[in-house]
């Protein structure tokens, strides 16, 4: 069984900076691309980021262009996301993913296939 845990939120400020880790275990490899999702109170959830299996390939939401940060060590089964220039928009349960190791922009999710539980991320003005 594979299984996705997130780590890292918390109450920030705008402007601040936050680190969000996501740690794979179980089948889930260095094979599988990564990448991360957000929902924010009252709307469907969204995507943010997602990076390839080697970590040579990522893709970004618009809305956090130049300040988010997707990496990836495969040696720790791990993935970060890297939130710079915080605004209160980006208050969200953030959730990691897995799926495709090359992820597919085409489709809704990107080819991630499975989820961790969320964590939440709130950014007050």
């Amino acid at each position: 069984q594979g299984q996705l845990v997130e780590s890292g939120g918390g109450m920030m400020q705008a402007g601040d900076s936050l680190r969000l880790s996501c740690v794979a275990s179980g089948f889930i490899s260095s094979a599988y691309g990564m990448g991360w999702f957000r929902q924010a109170p009252g709307k469907e959830r969204e995507f943010v980021a997602v990076i390839n299996w080697s970590g040579g390939s990522t893709y970004y939401a618009e809305s956090v262009k130049g300040r988010f940060t997707i990496s990836r060590d495969n040696a720790k089964k791990t993935v970060y996301l890297q939130m710079n220039s915080l605004k209160p928009e980006d208050t969200a349960v953030y959730y990691c993913a897995a799926g495709d190791g090359t992820p597919q922009p085409m489709t809704m999710n990107y080819g991630m296939r499975m989820w961790g539980k969320g964590a939440l991320v709130t950014v007050s003005s």
